[in-house]
């Protein structure tokens, strides 16, 4: 099969597209025949070797998949041959990945792809789609009729955040580094959208919601908590999901004299029953119309070191030129 993989960790560069054995289902696994699949920036950090991570060499990149199942372990009893599947957690943990055209994949990794949501969605929803469910309704419990504060709404988990926020019933300030990106954050329902670089942010927040925000949604890898921490009502809530080597002051006394709580989480640490969860939530606000994931771009998998590159500026160089996920096809 073809696949991109590395066989040393490293830049971009260290991405080889070309054929390897394909793999076999043994036990509860299946064989995805694979569709589409969805780059993530921890994708870049594992392939760079900035996440300490056994990884078994040659290494095929990438954790979101959705595709046919073409074959089926002895022990699986629940799928079979030509059930469309859609699932994340791949490459990872010693896992192999899913810039392949075919993934041996865990049974529990997996869930149903609706009839009507197609191969690039369900991959476009993945790993930010789980993301989103875990922090806001495992972590959080956002309720109908709180504000959520997300900052950065136009991005892959930042724009889940905002239709997951509005899905549960929210009411979702956000921000944006244009006004192309902010009047697409309020296509994804966001009822306000800040333009951070013409205007005072937390003076726009505190004016929207004077009694502070209930959930502060953090997409950035260097928090300001000194500019967040006074705008949480008593009893917010605040939820991290990046920065690992992020080290910023912390304003302890206003944080815990209002009561708040501070959620951080990596989604691949969840079990696969809290995973499966946010999975039936997801199908279920795809097929009503409530989740359309932002594709930015689909490249074909020649392309995954390139990929890499734009996603790795983007996240890491912060060149904000991406609007939503890298798709790549097998």
């Amino acid at each position: 099969m073809k696949a991109a993989y590395i066989k040393s960790t490293g830049p971009p560069e260290n991405i080889t597209v070309g054929d390897l054995p394909t793999p076999q289902p043994t036990g509860s696994q299946v064989l995805v025949s694979v569709r589409a699949a969805a780059l993530n920036p921890v994708d870049t950090y594992i392939r760079a070797g900035a996440i300490p991570m056994n990884i078994p060499l040659p290494f095929v990149v990438g954790c979101d998949l959705a595709g046919t199942v073409e074959q089926v372990g002895r022990e699986e009893k629940h799928l079979k041959v030509g059930d469309r599947v859609w699932g994340s957690n791949q490459g990872l943990l010693g896992r192999q990945g899913t810039f392949a055209e075919y993934a041996a994949v865990d049974a529990c990794w997996l869930y149903p792809t609706p009839a009507q949501i197609s191969d690039e969605t369900a991959a476009a929803c993945a790993l930010v789609g789980i993301t989103a469910h875990l922090g806001l309704v495992r972590d959080a419990k956002l309720k109908s009729g709180e504000t959520l504060f997300v900052n950065g709404g136009s991005g892959g988990v930042g724009s889940m955040v905002v239709q997951i926020a509005k899905a549960v019933g929210a009411q979702v300030i956000t921000t944006a580094g244009s006004k192309e990106k902010a009047a697409l954050c309020r296509e994804l329902g966001a009822d306000h959208a800040i333009e951070y670089k013409a205007e005072d942010v937390a003076a726009r927040v505190q004016e929207i919601a004077p009694n502070g925000v209930d959930v502060w949604w953090e997409t950035l890898r260097e928090p300001n908590f000194e500019v967040a921490v006074p705008l949480l009502a008593p009893r917010g809530r605040f939820v991290l999901m990046a920065g690992r080597d992020a080290r910023p002051a912390f304003p302890v006394g206003p944080f815990y004299v209002k009561g708040c709580q501070l959620y951080g989480f990596a989604m691949f640490n969840a079990t696969p029953e809290e995973q499966r969860a946010a999975a039936d939530d997801i199908n279920r606000w795809l097929v009503a119309g409530k989740l359309k994931p932002r594709i930015d771009r689909v490249l074909p998998l020649e392309e995954a070191a390139a990929a890499h590159r734009l996603q790795e500026e983007s996240t890491v160089g912060k060149s904000g030129l991406l609007a939503g996920k890298i798709l790549i096809h097998p």
